[in-house]
């Protein structure tokens, strides 16, 4: 899909839905005793060793560089859940409702700073790339029907990342069938 590879396509980069997407709560597992951590968006902690804490990716992996957590992949992250929701993807129109909306930002910082703590990570991130690649032809299916008399396009259940495609790819149709000839007339 065009959005996918080419940057100007989109509305916010990887980097900005990664942003976005490190507020979403995860588990670690401290190995340090701290007091709460309070913060703007919110208190976190205590931390006390080898129990489980809950706060937000963005500190988990702050956290993690320092040695200080190791962060519990999510339950959706799971080789079993990964293959089902595979599974219903290949099988049904629809977007799964399985995943978070975040999914592919999460999965991403994962993988990219706390991959020793992801069980299976190989597994793990080629059955999310599987995901990805089975969601993506469905949008894109989804916008081949799109022309210029075209009202409305319903799409459910979107991960950011599509999101961020569909509207950009819509924006160009918008632009293109219907200000272009607009101004072409004048």
């Amino acid at each position: 899909m065009a959005g996918q590879s080419d940057p100007e396509l989109s509305l916010f980069s990887a980097e900005e839905l990664e942003f976005i997407a490190e507020d979403e709560i995860v588990d670690i597992v401290p190995n340090l005793k701290m007091g709460p951590l309070n913060f703007i968006s919110g208190d976190f902690g205590p931390f006390i060793p080898q129990i489980v804490a809950q706060v937000p990716l963005w500190l988990a992996v702050a956290l993690k560089k320092r040695g200080k957590c190791s962060i519990c992949p999510p339950q959706w992250m799971s080789v079993e859940k990964l293959t089902q929701v595979l599974e219903a993807e290949r099988n049904s129109q629809e977007m799964s409702e399985q995943l978070p909306f975040h999914y592919v930002e999460i999965s991403r910082l994962l993988f990219d700073h706390a991959n020793d703590d992801i069980s299976d990570a190989y597994m793990v991130r080629s059955l999310i790339e599987d995901i990805r690649d089975v969601r993506f032809h469905k949008v894109e299916t989804d916008l081949e029907a799109f022309n210029g008399r075209t009202i409305a396009v319903k799409i459910k259940n979107l991960s950011a990342m599509e999101v961020n495609i569909v509207i950009s790819v819509l924006s160009n149709v918008h632009f293109h069938y219907i200000i272009s000839p607009r101004q072409l007339r004048r």
